[in-house]
Parts: C-alpha cells; sequence; structure tokens
C-alpha cells in the first residue's frame, strides 16, 4: 500500500467512459487557465512592489484580461475576480499617485 489512494475503477457504460475522458480533458485546461490567472497578478503585484508605473499599468490591462475570461468560464467566481481586479487597480493607483508628487 504504497498508495494513499484507492484505485479507481474503469467506468462500465460507454457514457461513463466518455465523462472520464472529458473530464481529463476539461480538467487540463481549467488547471491551464488557473495558473495563467494566478500567473498574471503575480506578475502585476511584483511590477507595484518594484515601483515601475508604466509596467504595472500595461501588466494590469493584460491582467484585466485574463482575469475576466476565467471568470466568464467560472474556474474562478466573479466576485474573486472583482475583487482582485479592484484591490489591484487601487495598488496600481497608489503607485500612481506617489510617484506624480515626487
Amino acid at each position: 500500500m504504497a498508495s494513499g489512494k484507492p484505485k479507481k475503477k474503469n467506468p462500465r457504460l460507454a457514457s461513463g467512459r466518455k465523462r472520464v475522458r472529458q473530464d481529463v480533458k476539461i480538467n487540463s485546461a481549467n488547471t491551464s487557465l488557473r495558473s495563467k490567472y494566478r500567473t498574471a497578478v503575480k506578475n502585476v503585484e511584483k511590477a507595484v512592489l518594484t515601483g515601475d508605473k508604466a509596467k504595472a499599468t500595461e501588466l494590469f490591462a493584460k491582467m484585466q484580461a485574463v482575469v475576466d475570461t476565467v471568470a466568464d468560464k467560472g474556474i474562478f467566481h466573479k466576485n474573486k475576480a472583482a475583487r482582485d481586479k479592484s484591490r489591484l487597480s487601487s495598488k496600481v493607483k497608489a503607485l500612481a499617485t506617489a510617484a506624480a508628487p515626487a
């Protein structure tokens, strides 16, 4: 008993086998989009931390498109997407206002 999970049985019905094939494809697509979402958010946060206003603004625009796509597909809830966009938007705006008086 090296592995902790019990082995899953193969479905007998053709519709069940097809469902398993579809689940594998959908799971990999969702994982890829979830990763793209997290990377986009992380890139904006890094740009904000370094204080690069131009890069942060550019990355924020790209991040919004990724976040909206992921929310539309239902991978993350639309409120989570809106919350993340709002928080990063305020960070980018604060960076812009901090750079203006200086």
